[in-house]
């Protein structure tokens, strides 16, 4: 399962410099490049060090990470869901991502003007929530357009339990309530999860700061998001987007000294992704062997027979068992022998739940 993310702004916030510096990001593992999909979709492996651990181990013929997808939502701007901008053309791409990026301008530079003609990281992302909740509202509105006189007239429990959810999230919208700010339980987000509603989708502002800013604590901009996004448990990663852009040039080797020089640890795509899979739930399991060591995403909680199915359906169908050990013991180990040796080598049934870092070889019969 790949990773996607949308990656929403306002003009000249930095959207299209950060988005150009990860289409121009190379790629670890030769047969796996930079995939461009279409002029607004790039894809980029998701960094592993334990990957690299088992491509020196088991020097496999190919080394295949996992990817994450990067959607650039273009037409995002105010007044966007009336009809400016591309209007309502970006909801056919955005509907579909696992999660929304907002860019948030969070520097001063008279030179780069911004559309609203000055830097308020708040205002901005008020206008490109108001967008999104517009969108959801009438998809709200025109479902219950559908369904609400039958469920009025109807004893049909669940017609009527799904009016009156709609309703809710229809108060919550008019009041301009992300939806991800209210309440809801399974049984109602599993009822509406087919609408793909924006704003209940997770969020990740990504405060895009200057130079100077990537070595001081202190900005109030940045702060000012912060505060804004603890309100609606999204999350907050700071990036300075030009230099993503010069990172995004350099080979593996000159960025990580490059970083090094600056005394940071990561980049800021790096620390995108790293968000995103907490913010998501996500993990990383591996196969590994003398032909190919792979990661593989899954969501926290699976078992073992839904992660087989990842590679085929036909794992998951004739699923018998799992051969799993651990990264860390392997690691501790030195080699798949000595875990054997060990006794860390396990067999796992059906619902064994799948942890980060499991090696697994799936065992099935169809």
């Amino acid at each position: 399962m790949s990773l996607t993310a949308g990656i929403v702004g306002l003009p000249n916030v930095g959207k299209s410099t950060l988005f150009n510096a990860i289409t121009k990001k190379n790629i670890l593992a030769a047969n796996y490049p930079f995939a461009t999909i279409d002029p607004n979709v790039g894809v980029v492996t998701v960094p592993d060090k334990r990957l690299e651990y088992l491509n020196n181990l088991y020097l496999p013929k190919s080394l295949v990470p996992t990817t994450y997808e990067f959607t650039d939502i273009a037409g995002l701007v105010k007044g966007a869901s009336s009809g400016e901008g591309l209007g309502n053309k970006f909801l056919s791409h955005i509907r579909e991502v696992d999660a929304i990026v907002e860019v948030v301008r969070c520097f001063e530079d008279k030179n780069i003007i911004h559309v609203e003609n000055t830097v308020d990281p708040i205002r901005d992302i008020e206008i490109i929530n108001v967008e999104l909740i517009l969108a959801d509202l009438e998809v709200v509105e025109n479902r219950l357009g559908r369904i609400g006189k039958k469920a009025a007239m109807s004893k049909d429990k669940d017609m009527i339990k799904e009016a009156e959810l709609l309703e809710k999230l229809k108060e919550a919208l008019l009041q301009n309530l992300p939806l991800r700010r209210i309440n809801l339980d399974e049984d109602e987000l599993k009822l509406i999860k087919a609408f793909n509603l924006l704003t209940l989708k997770p969020m990740i502002y990504m405060a895009n700061i200057s130079e100077e800013d990537l070595l001081n604590d202190g900005n109030e901009y940045v702060d000012m998001v912060r505060g804004y996004a603890s309100s609606e448990n999204a999350s907050v990663i700071t990036v300075c987007a030009k230099m993503e852009s010069e990172l995004a040039e350099l080979s593996d080797e000159d960025k990580e000294l490059f970083l090094q020089d600056l005394g940071i640890n990561e980049s800021g795509l790096d620390k995108l992704i790293y968000a995103t899979y907490d913010l998501l739930g996500l993990a990383t399991y591996f196969t590994a062997g003398s032909d190919e060591c792979r990661a593989w995403t899954f969501k926290k909680g699976m078992k073992a027979p839904e992660c087989a199915g990842i590679i085929h359906s036909d794992f998951e169908r004739g699923f018998i068992r799992a051969e799993v050990m651990s990264y860390d013991d392997l690691e501790l180990c030195g080699d798949e022998k000595t875990v054997r040796e060990k006794g860390r080598m396990r067999l796992e049934g059906k619902d064994y739940e799948m942890q980060d870092g499991d090696i697994c070889h799936f065992r099935f019969n169809v």
